[in-house]
Protein backbone atom coordinates (compact mmCIF):
# COMPACT_ATOMS: atom_id res chain seq x y z
CA UNK A 1 0.00 0.00 0.00
CA UNK A 2 1.63 3.15 -1.35
CA UNK A 3 1.72 6.70 1.13
CA UNK A 4 0.13 9.57 0.37
CA UNK A 5 0.72 13.67 2.07
CA UNK A 6 -0.86 16.47 0.28
CA UNK A 7 1.41 19.78 1.26
CA UNK A 8 0.21 23.64 0.05
CA UNK A 9 3.34 24.87 -1.60
CA UNK A 10 3.16 28.79 -2.14
CA UNK A 11 4.70 30.34 -5.21
CA UNK A 12 4.37 34.08 -6.01
CA UNK A 13 1.02 34.26 -4.81
CA UNK A 14 -0.21 31.29 -5.66
CA UNK A 15 -1.19 28.57 -3.39
CA UNK A 16 -0.38 25.07 -4.61
CA UNK A 17 -2.21 21.87 -3.38
CA UNK A 18 0.60 19.32 -3.82
CA UNK A 19 -0.51 15.28 -3.92
CA UNK A 20 3.00 13.53 -2.72
CA UNK A 21 2.34 10.06 -3.25
CA UNK A 22 3.68 6.59 -4.20
CA UNK A 23 0.17 4.79 -4.23
CA UNK A 24 -1.72 3.94 -7.51
CA UNK A 25 -5.09 4.45 -5.90
CA UNK A 26 -4.24 8.15 -5.02
CA UNK A 27 -2.97 8.88 -8.49
CA UNK A 28 -6.60 7.84 -10.08
CA UNK A 29 -8.52 9.77 -7.48
CA UNK A 30 -6.07 13.08 -8.01
CA UNK A 31 -6.82 11.92 -12.14
CA UNK A 32 -10.35 11.82 -11.01
CA UNK A 33 -10.81 15.38 -9.68
CA UNK A 34 -8.71 16.79 -12.46
CA UNK A 35 -11.18 15.32 -15.32
CA UNK A 36 -14.05 16.52 -13.14
CA UNK A 37 -13.05 19.73 -12.55
CA UNK A 38 -11.62 20.53 -16.22
CA UNK A 39 -14.38 18.60 -18.05
CA UNK A 40 -15.30 21.48 -20.41
CA UNK A 41 -12.11 22.04 -21.92
CA UNK A 42 -10.53 18.72 -21.49
CA UNK A 43 -10.65 18.82 -25.37
CA UNK A 44 -7.69 20.91 -25.18
CA UNK A 45 -6.10 20.58 -21.68
CA UNK A 46 -2.48 21.88 -20.70
CA UNK A 47 -0.57 19.86 -18.23
CA UNK A 48 2.73 20.41 -17.19
CA UNK A 49 4.94 17.38 -16.69
CA UNK A 50 8.25 16.76 -15.24
CA UNK A 51 10.28 13.75 -13.81
CA UNK A 52 13.10 14.05 -11.56
CA UNK A 53 16.07 10.97 -10.78
CA UNK A 54 19.33 11.00 -8.53
CA UNK A 55 21.57 12.41 -10.82
CA UNK A 56 24.74 9.80 -11.59
CA UNK A 57 27.95 11.46 -11.07
CA UNK A 58 30.12 9.51 -13.69
CA UNK A 59 28.68 6.31 -15.35
CA UNK A 60 25.67 4.42 -14.67
CA UNK A 61 21.84 5.02 -14.94
CA UNK A 62 19.66 5.89 -12.55
CA UNK A 63 15.40 4.88 -13.23
CA UNK A 64 13.18 8.18 -12.95
CA UNK A 65 12.05 8.79 -9.29
CA UNK A 66 9.15 11.18 -9.41
CA UNK A 67 6.71 12.17 -12.12
CA UNK A 68 5.38 15.46 -11.48
CA UNK A 69 1.94 16.68 -13.09
CA UNK A 70 0.27 19.75 -12.93
CA UNK A 71 -3.38 21.60 -13.98
CA UNK A 72 -4.02 24.43 -12.60
CA UNK A 73 -3.18 24.54 -8.94
CA UNK A 74 -3.36 20.67 -8.70
CA UNK A 75 0.17 18.96 -8.89
CA UNK A 76 0.58 15.37 -8.11
CA UNK A 77 4.14 14.01 -7.36
CA UNK A 78 3.86 10.21 -8.22
CA UNK A 79 7.23 8.36 -6.69
CA UNK A 80 7.20 6.02 -9.47
CA UNK A 81 10.24 3.76 -7.85
CA UNK A 82 8.19 2.87 -4.77
CA UNK A 83 4.57 2.85 -6.61
CA UNK A 84 2.37 -0.17 -5.16
CA UNK A 85 0.91 -0.38 -9.00
CA UNK A 86 0.33 2.10 -11.92
CA UNK A 87 -2.93 2.69 -12.71
CA UNK A 88 -5.07 2.34 -16.01
CA UNK A 89 -6.17 5.80 -15.55
CA UNK A 90 -2.58 7.07 -15.30
CA UNK A 91 -1.72 5.43 -18.83
CA UNK A 92 -4.81 6.60 -20.35
CA UNK A 93 -4.30 10.01 -19.28
CA UNK A 94 -0.92 10.30 -20.18
CA UNK A 95 -2.03 8.94 -23.74
CA UNK A 96 -4.52 10.94 -24.23
CA UNK A 97 -3.33 12.75 -27.44
CA UNK A 98 -6.30 15.69 -26.95
CA UNK A 99 -3.83 16.90 -24.11
CA UNK A 100 -0.87 18.89 -24.52
CA UNK A 101 2.09 17.84 -21.93
CA UNK A 102 4.57 20.99 -21.69
CA UNK A 103 7.49 21.26 -20.05
CA UNK A 104 11.27 22.21 -21.27
CA UNK A 105 12.99 19.31 -22.73
CA UNK A 106 9.44 17.57 -22.24
CA UNK A 107 9.62 14.62 -25.16
CA UNK A 108 12.55 13.52 -23.11
CA UNK A 109 10.91 13.32 -19.71
CA UNK A 110 8.31 11.61 -21.93
CA UNK A 111 10.56 8.65 -23.62
CA UNK A 112 12.38 8.73 -20.24
CA UNK A 113 9.09 7.33 -18.35
CA UNK A 114 8.12 4.88 -21.76
CA UNK A 115 11.55 3.50 -20.97
CA UNK A 116 11.39 3.12 -17.51
CA UNK A 117 7.95 2.03 -17.14
CA UNK A 118 6.22 1.56 -20.20
CA UNK A 119 4.20 5.08 -19.42
CA UNK A 120 3.45 6.34 -22.92
CA UNK A 121 2.79 10.14 -23.37
CA UNK A 122 0.59 11.40 -26.16
CA UNK A 123 1.44 14.77 -26.87
CA UNK A 124 4.47 16.70 -25.56
CA UNK A 125 5.10 20.87 -26.21
CA UNK A 126 8.66 21.80 -25.71
CA UNK A 127 8.15 24.83 -23.88
CA UNK A 128 11.48 26.61 -24.81
CA UNK A 129 10.40 26.02 -28.81
CA UNK A 130 6.92 27.46 -27.82
CA UNK A 131 8.50 30.82 -26.17
CA UNK A 132 11.27 31.22 -28.76
CA UNK A 133 8.50 30.90 -32.06
CA UNK A 134 5.78 32.78 -29.81
CA UNK A 135 7.88 35.49 -28.43
CA UNK A 136 10.52 36.22 -31.48
CA UNK A 137 13.29 35.16 -28.82
CA UNK A 138 15.48 32.67 -30.82
CA UNK A 139 17.58 33.14 -27.60
CA UNK A 140 14.57 31.07 -25.63
CA UNK A 141 14.74 27.83 -28.13
CA UNK A 142 18.07 26.50 -25.68
CA UNK A 143 17.07 28.20 -22.59
CA UNK A 144 16.23 26.35 -18.76
CA UNK A 145 12.78 26.61 -17.55
CA UNK A 146 14.25 29.30 -14.50
CA UNK A 147 14.96 31.39 -17.57
CA UNK A 148 11.73 30.74 -19.84
CA UNK A 149 9.55 31.52 -16.40
CA UNK A 150 11.27 34.79 -16.31
CA UNK A 151 11.05 35.82 -19.73
CA UNK A 152 6.88 34.89 -19.82
CA UNK A 153 6.13 35.33 -16.25
CA UNK A 154 8.35 37.50 -14.99
CA UNK A 155 8.92 34.73 -11.84
CA UNK A 156 11.91 33.93 -9.87
CA UNK A 157 12.60 30.29 -9.75
CA UNK A 158 15.00 29.35 -7.08
CA UNK A 159 16.89 26.16 -8.50
CA UNK A 160 18.71 25.72 -5.48
CA UNK A 161 21.98 22.86 -6.34
CA UNK A 162 21.91 20.73 -3.16
CA UNK A 163 17.93 19.97 -3.95
CA UNK A 164 17.90 19.52 -7.11
CA UNK A 165 21.04 17.32 -7.41
CA UNK A 166 19.35 15.65 -3.88
CA UNK A 167 18.25 11.79 -3.42
CA UNK A 168 15.18 11.92 -5.26
CA UNK A 169 14.98 8.55 -4.57
CA UNK A 170 13.86 8.34 -1.21
CA UNK A 171 11.10 7.37 0.50
CA UNK A 172 10.08 10.40 2.10
CA UNK A 173 10.68 13.29 0.42
CA UNK A 174 11.92 17.06 2.14
CA UNK A 175 9.62 19.97 2.00
CA UNK A 176 12.36 21.72 -0.44
CA UNK A 177 12.30 18.77 -2.84
CA UNK A 178 8.13 18.73 -2.39
CA UNK A 179 8.60 22.42 -3.34
CA UNK A 180 11.19 22.27 -5.80
CA UNK A 181 9.25 19.56 -7.55
CA UNK A 182 6.19 20.97 -7.78
CA UNK A 183 7.05 24.22 -8.71
CA UNK A 184 8.61 22.73 -11.67
CA UNK A 185 5.75 21.33 -12.99
CA UNK A 186 3.54 24.13 -11.78
CA UNK A 187 5.62 26.88 -13.34
CA UNK A 188 5.61 24.48 -16.68
CA UNK A 189 2.09 24.58 -16.56
CA UNK A 190 1.58 28.59 -16.42
CA UNK A 191 4.22 28.92 -19.05
CA UNK A 192 2.51 26.62 -21.22
CA UNK A 193 -1.15 27.54 -20.48
CA UNK A 194 0.09 31.53 -21.20
CA UNK A 195 1.71 30.96 -24.23
CA UNK A 196 -0.53 28.71 -25.57
CA UNK A 197 -3.79 31.43 -24.94
CA UNK A 198 -1.50 34.15 -25.72
CA UNK A 199 -2.02 35.78 -22.19
CA UNK A 200 1.30 36.65 -21.64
Amino acid sequence: MGKTTVWNVTFEGDEITTTVTSSGSAVAGWIDEVRSVHRRRLYKLVVGLDVEWRPVFGYGYNRTALLQLCVGRRCLIFQLLHADNFPKALREFLGDSGFRFVGVGVAADAERIRNDYGLAVGSTVDLAVLASEKMGRPDLRYAGLKAIAKAVMDADVEKPFDVRTGEWDGYSLSGAQVRYACIDAFVSFEVGRMLISGDY
